[in-house]
């Protein structure tokens, strides 16, 4: 039990002292980064399924 407890205070002392966090303002902007490169690659992925189900429909409609 004392060697899981030390695992913890140590593992604590190194996120609080070693560990360089990003300031909130460069959270913020990569988070916006993300959130946009997300939308655009579902609106990608959604056009692409809308082409093929009207491609592949109208493959299956001729036989």
């Amino acid at each position: 039990m004392n060697k899981i407890l030390h695992n913890i205070r140590l593992s604590f002392r190194e996120l609080r002292d070693h560990v360089s966090w990003p300031s909130w303002d460069s959270l913020r902007e990569s988070s916006i980064l993300v959130l946009v490169a997300s939308l655009i690659i579902a609106i990608i992925v959604f056009a692409m399924d809308k082409v093929f189900e009207t491609l592949f429909g109208f493959i299956y409609d001729l036989f």
